[in-house]
């Protein structure tokens, strides 16, 4: 972590703050309307200046209203559209660092029952806000309390073939809270990120600075790889890896110097072999850095095309210290393929205003692509630490006093609020929906896998501001308190959008094979029986989405033959599809139909793309 000015507004607020609890009920702000149509829940984190000390009433539970018919408008009017749909929400959460870790379990400064009770507020998705990602340091970093790695050897010493390789270290704090939060959270995934290597693989031989000699680079991959299979030992899985937290930055921490060309050469020459070779499915991320250093330090990597062919390759991990959040969507332009995560973003005493850093935050990097919004360390102390050099002045979502008058107690601190009104409501898996962009009301909404809708909100402005919601042919208007975070949830489904089977040749019905919604699931033909896997929509952007995915011409293939599948809605040309008079169902990227394989219509018969015929295995009736 880098300690660095906030690139948000001006202070509305002084700095981050304390406060503790976890669901209070208090009355509703005043809604405009109340009718017949869906309820939609509210919960509101507000700070507040009380006699010169900032307050905080988190997660606060509204009296529900419900959608009126009709549109509506206000200030700030959104509309929502569930049939346009973006990336998948994988997770949110921070960090085990050394220092929260040890706080939270062996400092001595928590009870059991209350580390316990802490661990349930943080990770639990029912009785507490469900942070449902992990990004944990592989050895020390600027929050831990001396610096260590996992191999680490005498002056002078080396071990190129890791037989002193050893995560004891971890197994007295962190892996033993990773695996609770885990149980907790059984959708939680685990990133692990290095600070540096061990320093008898650097040419300086420290743990600050240096650069990863090459003939330890095949080492250094085995280093990852004992590492994954060390914590899956201990019955935690490893989803993720970067090969270097922040390349080159900074002294006085542990840290390591990376080139581009060193950290694309060992991605794709040592690390993803290695993790082949191991049968691990561990996913390498690149980058881990700013914005701004995407060019640097990670372009050359997403360009190798061995590298972005690998199924190892996850995508691009990002901070959001410096630099602009729309680099994310400039790079998923050119690589619409490669996914995004938001992985590190701290708070701290040097944000004017962290309720406003944070939502902004979680607006902005998942309306540009990002997969994740991931904090720093869960826990600090009350003088911000310990730390082993690096931010003195960075907070956590949680305080852990230890020491002080209040030792025992924990804070909840604005961060954690912020977070949950993201986690708490929008699940993995949940697509982002397109919703309308406001500067006086930033927002960001979700569709959930239970086909449930949430839109999370926050008033930027410095007095209450009406905020409407358009979707499907009704709203609803509520007014929000300045300085408030909102999110809105409900359910049901959107008017306008017709919703049914698709039938075709021989009277069959077009079915997801074995109702499987995994990318690549052949799309068929099959007897008409009602179930979800049959059940299609006709989106508005023109896909056809079933099992909230969209059917799909497999590679983005034109040619005859090309195959259909389900597919992550995307946007492209291969998963638009138009209805004709005459009842066929044209792709237009490829000006091809939609075919059945034939002459046969049995069960089980796979769709592809053909010249249009007008034969009657290209007769489609849609629904609606």
């Amino acid at each position: 972590m880098r300690s660095m000015r906030s690139r948000r507004l001006p202070a509305l607020l002084a700095g981050a703050l304390a406060a503790s609890g976890l669901l209070l009920a208090s009355p509703a702000a005043t809604p405009s309307a109340h009718a017949a149509g869906p309820t939609v829940n509210i919960w509101l984190t507000t700070t507040s200046d009380s006699g010169g000390r900032t307050v905080t009433r988190g997660l606060q539970q509204q009296t529900p209203i419900s959608f009126s018919s009709g549109s509506g408008s206000s200030a700030a009017t959104v509309s929502v559209d569930e049939n346009t749909r973006y990336q998948q929400f994988t997770g949110a959460g921070a960090s085990f660092t050394d220092t929260a870790a040890w706080l939270m379990n062996s400092s001595g400064a928590l009870s059991t029952a209350t580390r316990n009770a802490v661990m349930t507020n943080l990770f639990d998705p029912v009785s507490g806000i469900g942070l449902d990602f992990l990004r944990n340091p592989m050895g020390a970093s600027d929050l831990a309390r001396y610096n260590y790695t996992y191999d680490d050897m005498p002056s002078g010493q080396t071990d190129p073939s890791l037989a002193d390789f050893s995560v004891a270290h971890d197994l007295a704090d962190v892996l033993p809270l990773t695996k609770q939060a885990e149980q907790l959270n059984p959708s939680l995934k685990v990133m692990g990120t290095p600070w540096t290597a061990p320093p008898w693989m650097k040419d300086s031989g420290a743990y600050s600075q240096g650069w990863l000699q090459s003939q330890y680079y095949a080492a250094y991959a085995q280093y990852f790889v004992k590492y994954i299979q060390a914590y899956q030992a201990q019955g935690v899985h490893i989803d993720y890896v970067s090969p270097q937290n922040e390349p080159t930055c900074c002294s006085g921490y542990p840290s390591m110097q990376w080139n581009a060309s060193g950290l694309d050469y060992f991605t794709g020459t040592d690390l993803l072999p290695a993790f082949h070779a191991a049968g691990l499915s561990t996913k390498v991320l690149a980058l881990d850095w700013n914005w701004d250093d995407y060019d640097s330090y990670a372009a050359q990597t997403v360009n190798d095309a061995a590298v972005l062919g690998d199924p190892l390759f996850g995508g691009i991990a990002w901070h959001g210290y410096s630099g602009d959040p729309t680099e994310q969507t400039t790079v998923h332009n050119q690589h619409p393929n490669v996914d995004a995560f938001d992985t590190e973003h701290s708070g701290g005493t040097w944000i004017a205003n962290q309720q406003q850093e944070d939502m902004q935050n979680i607006v902005d990097y998942t309306r540009n692509w990002g997969k994740s919004v991931v904090k720093w360390s869960l826990a600090v102390d009350q003088n911000m630490g310990p730390h082993n050099g690096g931010c003195g002045t960075c907070t956590g979502l949680i305080t852990v006093h230890n020491g002080d008058a209040r030792s025992g107690q924990v804070d909840y601190n604005i961060e954690y609020y912020d977070l949950g009104q993201l986690t708490k409501f929008v699940k993995p898996g949940a697509y982002r929906i397109d919703s309308t962009a406001s500067s006086a009301v930033p927002n960001v909404a979700w569709l959930n896998p239970d086909g449930s809708k949430a839109v999370v909100a926050y008033n930027a402005t410095g007095g209450s501001e009406p905020f409407t919601v358009n979707w499907g042919g009704q709203h609803f208007t509520y007014t929000l308190p300045a300085q408030t975070s909102a999110t809105f949830t409900w359910t049901g489904t959107a008017a306008g959008a017709p919703t049914g089977q698709i039938t075709g040749y021989g009277g069959k019905c077009v079915d997801v094979a074995g109702g499987n919604s995994a990318n690549g699931t052949a799309v068929q033909l099959y007897d008409c029986n009602g179930t979800a896997a049959q059940v299609w929509t006709v989106a508005a952007d023109g896909s056809l989405q079933a099992l909230g995915k969209c059917m799909d011409v497999a590679g983005g293939g034109t040619a005859n033959g090309s195959q259909i599948q389900l597919y992550d809605c995307n946007g492209t040309g291969a998963q638009q599809w138009q209805a004709r008079s005459d009842g066929s169902v044209v792709n237009p990227q490829s000006g091809r139909c939609l075919d059945a394989t034939g002459p046969s219509s049995a069960n089980g018969t796979r769709l592809q793309i053909w010249d249009c015929t007008g034969g009657a295995n290209q007769k489609w009736t849609l629904p609606g």
